[in-house]
């Protein structure tokens, strides 16, 4: 029922998807432009070096082995990535300063773009906050001013998080895609597959598990008003459902990931100028229901249909009033 409810609360709001894609469209072009004039002063050097060529040419090899299905080959590519990463570490250490400084811009860049689309999150969260318990239907510009200095300050501790959590995620990955076919009974190309499905299974894992344990943060502090530290402290008092919670993000991760894939593939990219957005606004409905049924509280499905957590089934606002 939850699942249902965060998609009509999507649907209602479908207008916050544009938005939200010309916002990252202007602030993507922003820092990608940036980017790109860090890289090119100061990394000129190191991008028409052999060696970053032949780095680029043994991931093609690693795809191409991977479709072969052929271990003995990603042993031995994995071995040679590892000399060629060696060679590239050692011209690195002949150009550090330039290096340093770019890798230092290129990093503040990201986290600066994570800034920004997070800025632009809380400010959709904002408006289904407003249309779950007023059906009030606020302007993306006027959510984003008014929530502007709360925003900023849960994006400076939630970004620094988040980036910790993704590079431990990327390391447990890069484990189970590169050791576990080692301790498999199978051969060929049934242990790559299985080291290709287990490194799958571990990214939409630990996503829906972050997604779970930051579900109360965000809209504790926008609906009750709760400071940033607050609304973090006050998480672990909602997890009393943390199961139901986890398996409802872990089925919304694969079906993004279904969805989004099937629009690039039939639309030749097109489709995921919608259907990437749309992602956004629905996990976060995903997040707002939850902490809305959470709490007890009752919310907005349409304009004469409340929702309420102590019944599986929608309420009108006329049965309401009639048993006030």
């Amino acid at each position: 029922m939850r699942f249902k409810r965060s998609a009509n609360l999507t649907v209602d709001q479908f207008a916050i998807v544009f938005k939200l894609f010309l916002y990252r469209v202007i602030t993507g072009v922003i820092f990608f432009s940036l980017v790109y004039v860090i890289l090119r002063l100061g990394l000129s050097v190191i991008m028409r070096s052999n060696e970053l060529s032949r780095i680029t040419s043994l991931i093609g090899e690693l795809f191409r082995t991977l479709i072969s299905g052929d271990v003995y080959e990603l042993l031995a590519i994995r071995n040679s990535l590892h000399n060629a990463v060696v060679g590239f570490v050692q011209l690195v250490g002949e150009h550090i300063d330039s290096i340093a400084l770019s890798v230092v811009g290129v990093a503040a860049m990201y986290l600066l773009a994570r800034f920004a689309n997070g800025l632009a999150l809380f400010t959709v969260g904002s408006t289904l906050n407003d249309r779950m318990s007023a059906y009030a239907r606020t302007s993306f510009s006027a959510a984003f001013f008014k929530n502007l200095g709360k925003a900023a300050i849960y994006q400076v501790v939630y970004v620094p998080l988040a980036f910790v959590y993704d590079a431990l995620s990327l390391l447990a990955c890069w484990f189970f895609f590169f050791f576990i076919p080692s301790l498999m009974p199978i051969w060929g190309a049934g242990a790559v597959l299985a080291s290709v499905s287990l490194t799958l299974t571990a990214v939409f894992c630990l996503q829906a598990l972050k997604l779970t344990i930051v579900s109360s943060w965000m809209p504790s502090m926008i609906a009750d008003g709760l400071s940033v530290g607050g609304a973090l402290k006050g998480t672990g008092k909602h997890f009393r459902d943390f199961g139901r919670r986890y398996a409802g993000f872990l089925v919304a991760v694969y079906l993004i990931v279904f969805v989004n894939v099937g629009f690039a593939l039939f639309t030749v990219g097109s489709g995921l100028l919608l259907s990437v957005p749309t992602s956004f606004v629905f996990l976060l409905s995903m997040q707002f229901v939850n902490y809305y049924e959470s709490t007890g509280k009752k919310y907005f499905v349409s304009r004469d249909v409340i929702a309420s957590a102590d019944d599986d089934k929608a309420e009108t606002a006329e049965t309401k009033d009639t048993a006030e």
